[in-house]
């Protein structure tokens, strides 16, 4: 009787379970209280870390060779997922603030100093170049940008992409706690108070050129980048086009939505302990958290030099927004705005280069692919 109770417990998960499982069955539980209590992120937190919590438990298989996720999963490795996500952003885009204020695009180029601070850091730190370029892209804040830049730069490490995709998603959750103490320590209250002009009208030809015109351009000169630019844009011109309207309403809702599932579980399936209790995991954590960090430090620096440039016209507020956690960023920036003049209305100002950062983050991926890859 005692044998067959002894292989009854043998065949069960509580026989495989070890310390690093319960670590990751509590990070599992971090995670989704943070979506459910706090309302961080919840449509990625949520099934990311119900993915942690499956890769954690003993005996499921369901990573393995034949599993569910496995398979599943292979829509990420074969880096199928991250565009298909940038399809949906697309459609849900408007770019008309970016548009109607053009210069907002270089807060989002500014924005992308966080991705080349952590890369410098990282090969000083030890990591190969390749790798460096994966946990420098944490800094631009986007998530499927920072899944495709790691499967195409570390192909040989699939729990790379976990790993990465936890941080970048992380912070980009935590944005209202990272992000505002930045903004108040880089601008003075002069500067917060400032009160901008309500933004053109943009035209629906200018709607539609600008997907195209984007698209040639960046294509043009970074080829590497065609499945996050095309598939951005050709998202974005369904939407704008007038025609398409099924179609639109297809690649913003049931499309994203779904993909968004199946990459988020997957991501956290990734995150087995033996893969992600190790050293230089915490120094990703580390350098991440760093790159985002000096991401929202570049965007309020090049704010107050348009400030300045523009002579007060410019609330340097809305450079933190150059990240691309949208709309999350955008969103810091009203409140914050609002906490120094309750007359202050920046979310659509700060929508500019909030969307110009979703553009530069990819540009700079292609930069690293076509230097590194």
């Amino acid at each position: 009787m005692l044998d067959k109770l002894d292989q009854f417990f043998s065949s069960t998960g509580f026989a495989g379970l070890y310390w690093g499982n319960l670590v990751m069955l509590i990070v599992a539980g971090i995670l989704i209280y943070l979506a459910i209590r706090k309302k961080y992120e919840p449509l990625l937190l949520i099934p990311i870390g119900f993915g942690v919590l499956l890769s954690n438990l003993p005996g499921t298989g369901l990573s393995e060779n034949g599993g569910l996720l496995y398979y599943i999963g292979q829509g990420v490795h074969l880096a199928i997922f991250p565009p298909l996500i940038f399809l949906g952003i697309g459609a849900m885009t408007d770019f008309s603030p970016l548009i109607a204020n053009p210069k907002t695009f270089l807060m989002g180029a500014g924005a992308q100093l966080g991705i080349f601070c952590a890369l410098f850091m990282a090969l000083a730190w030890g990591f190969p170049m390749n790798e460096a370029g994966s946990i420098g892209i944490i800094g631009g804040a986007d998530g499927p940008t920072a899944i495709y830049t790691t499967i195409m730069l570390v192909p040989e490490k699939p729990e790379f992409v976990g790993i990465i995709a936890i941080a970048a998603y992380s912070y980009m959750a935590l944005v209202p706690i990272i992000q505002p103490p930045i903004m108040r320590a880089l601008t003075t209250k002069r500067e917060r108070v400032i009160e901008m002009e309500d933004l053109r009208d943009v035209s629906r030809l200018e709607l539609i050129l600008f997907p195209i015109i984007v698209t040639v351009l960046v294509i043009l000169l970074l080829p590497q980048v065609v499945p996050l630019i095309g598939m951005l844009m050709f998202g974005n011109i369904l939407r704008e086009c007038g025609v398409t309207e099924r179609l639109s309403n297809t690649a913003a809702n049931e499309l994203i939505n779904i993909v968004t599932i199946f990459l988020a579980l997957v991501v956290g399936s990734e995150m087995a302990a033996e893969r992600v209790l190790i050293p230089d995991t915490l120094k990703i954590l580390f350098l991440g958290f760093l790159s985002f960090c000096f991401g929202t430090a570049g965007g309020v620096l090049v704010g107050k030099l348009l400030c300045w440039l523009t002579k007060g016209k410019v609330n340097p507020l809305i450079g933190a927004a150059g990240v691309s956690a949208v709309p999350m960023s955008a969103r810091v920036v009203q409140v914050e705005g609002q906490k120094a003049n309750h007359q202050n209305f920046l979310l659509m100002h700060a929508m500019g280069p909030n969307v110009a950062g979703v553009v530069g983050s990819a540009i700079v991926a292609g930069l690293l692919l076509a230097f590194l890859k």
